[in-house]
């Protein structure tokens, strides 16, 4: 993901960056997931959100030729990761909450519940 939107591509390489794109929101969506599962506090969803990062600019290094320790990058993609690993995280809480304790929950957004009155 590092570069995606700054180095210039065409053709297949494009392609290639969108699947690998796709494939690392698509992780970082069922590990925060995943953590919400096994209720789990929000920091383990931090810490999977830090391995896929590091993995994520691996794969670019070693699919695309990008640099494989550039702090700008990794930041870029561990905040984008983190975006898609805490929705994943707050959808699954919030269903988690409302259909477990149906009677003290409500939703109030698809993010969050509320007490009922």
């Amino acid at each position: 993901m590092q570069g995606l939107f700054i180095e210039q591509d065409a053709g297949v390489h494009l392609v290639i960056r969108g699947f690998v794109a796709l494939l690392g929101f698509w992780t970082a969506w069922r590990s925060g997931k995943s953590a919400a599962d096994s209720w789990s506090g929000f920091p383990q969803v931090v810490g999977y959100t830090f391995l896929i990062a590091w993995v994520m600019q691996f794969l670019h290094h070693a699919l695309f030729n990008g640099p494989m320790l550039s702090t700008y990058y990794y930041a870029v993609d561990f905040v984008l990761l983190l975006a898609f690993a805490t929705a994943g995280f707050r959808i699954r809480r919030t269903n988690q909450m409302v259909g477990s304790y149906y009677w003290l929950y409500e939703k109030s957004s698809i993010f969050s519940w509320r007490a009922k009155h």
